[in-house]
């Protein structure tokens, strides 16, 4: 029997512990802020005691964990078998807050279910549509997300979610949310290694310990917490909103598609190769199985984590064995109370002062997936277009207001949901050009200006 090699840059590599969980931590550091924001934001949507937040973010820790090591190994056709980290995704935030706000957690996890299944029947389907979704469609989407993110910042770093809460807009607020993002940009611009890595955590931790002498922050939830339980089943009841549902099907259609981005960064940039058919179908199938059952256990939908496929294209390491280490640690700290505990007491001001690069970082990654197209007149149709209706219509519900209630219950706040069908519905309609058939056209034209001209002036 042949001896499994130790190497880092091996996918089936069994390097020792003391080289491998340098790295893990370093994945685990890269990922535990886009885990616990996603719970924390939706909580103050939907109005969740501390009892109801605490166990959103302790079972959103837990099923990251459980959903990297389930794709890390795989159960039959479901799974990647690719050195990638999953958790619950940062994409679905605005469609979660739009949902939200109108059904509760109980219409977001309804609507979740049926996600998933389509994230299902996406990934069995995925080879025969996936030119459906090229750059322009998925980039498109992507911009719009990151774009209707920031107001979420904005008011986080103003002190609330809710505009009318007391003592928003307070200069201590801005000055602690203002100090968190500093801290983030001169970590993440000037540091190196696990610094630059890490510059969210680093800046989310700064922010906490100024916090706590201006008396921003709660220990009772951490103390009265216990240090291990294990996640309750069907700890909310599931609604199931037409609405809520159509706005779930489309982003999670839309992730799909990011899925298959981040993926295949992984595979090339890691193990220089294109992505196999086996593992988009497993990644896709694997992620919408996950998905469906987090809802049953309270957990918000899971995706790939680009900023941990940034960490393997930088450093190559790709052992197996490094990416289970960093899924077992996060599952462990799923398991504990007193984490979940813990995370809740950040105050608003730093979550909204360390995601708001985030977000931005969301916004640019849809630019980059915008311009593997070319620029043609066609395709800026189609993002122009798409970007207009979506961020003009949420911007002005009032605007559709004689439209029928399932429409309108899906548009307002949704505004990814317009962009997402108005990008894939231009995509098939408008004929395809290259820039040089365009260039092409335009000669044609202005030769036959220039004939058109002469024969009026013979005649």
């Amino acid at each position: 029997m042949q001896t499994p090699p130790t190497t880092l840059f091996d996918f089936h590599g069994r390097p020792g512990i003391a080289r491998a969980l340098p790295i893990s931590l370093q994945h685990v550091l890269a990922m535990i802020a886009g885990v616990i924001t996603p719970p924390l934001i939706v909580a103050g949507v939907v109005g969740a005691t501390p009892a109801e937040k605490l166990q959103l973010i302790q079972v959103a820790v837990l099923a990251s964990g459980v959903c990297t090591l389930f794709h890390l190994y795989g159960v039959w056709k479901f799974g990647a078998r690719l050195p990638a980290i999953f958790g619950v995704g940062f994409a679905y935030v605005p469609t979660l807050i739009a949902v939200g706000a109108q059904y509760g957690i109980e219409g977001i996890l309804g609507a979740q279910l049926i996600g998933g299944i389509t994230m299902m029947v996406v990934g069995y389907f995925i080879q025969f549509i996936r030119h459906l979704f090229p750059p322009v469609v998925a980039g498109t989407v992507v911009l719009v997300i990151g774009l209707s993110l920031y107001d979420i910042a904005i008011r986080y770093m103003a002190g609330s979610g809710n505009v009318n809460a007391e003592g928003f807009g307070d200069l201590v607020n801005w000055g602690l949310g203002v100090l968190t993002l500093v801290t983030v940009l001169v970590a993440s611009q000037f540091g190196r290694g696990v610094v630059k890595l890490s510059a969210i955590i680093i800046g989310m931790l700064v922010g906490y310990l100024v916090a706590i002498p201006l008396g921003m922050i709660d220990f009772s939830p951490v103390n009265n917490a216990p240090w291990l339980a294990v996640p309750e089943l069907m700890p909310f009841e599931m609604e199931f909103h037409s609405a809520a549902i159509i706005s779930m099907v489309v982003i999670c259609v839309i992730n799909s598609v990011q899925t298959i981005g981040d993926l295949s960064a992984t595979s090339v940039a890691g193990m220089n190769r294109e992505l196999a058919t086996k593992e988009l179908t497993g990644g896709l199938l694997g992620n919408g199985l996950t998905t469906t059952l987090s809802t049953f256990f309270g957990a918000l939908p899971t995706s790939t984590y680009s900023q941990n496929v940034g960490i393997v294209a930088i450093t190559k390491v790709i052992s197996r064995s490094v990416f289970m280490l960093a899924g077992v640690i996060v599952l462990l700290a799923g398991l504990s109370p007193k984490f979940g505990a813990l995370m809740t007491t950040i105050p608003y001001p730093v979550i909204g002062g360390a995601t708001i690069t985030v977000f931005g970082m969301i916004t640019v990654t849809g630019i980059q997936l915008l311009i593997k197209d070319e620029m043609t007149a066609r395709n800026m149709t189609i993002v122009g277009l798409s970007l207009a209706l979506s961020l003009g219509i949420t911007s002005v519900p009032s605007a559709i207001e004689q439209f029928p209630e399932t429409v309108k219950d899906v548009v307002t706040g949704a505004p990814i949901v317009i962009a997402a069908i108005s990008a894939f519905l231009l995509n098939l309609l408008l004929p395809r050009k290259t820039l040089a058939q365009e260039a092409q056209e335009r000669e044609e034209e202005a030769r036959q200006t220039n004939l058109d001209r002469q024969s009026t002036e013979e005649g």
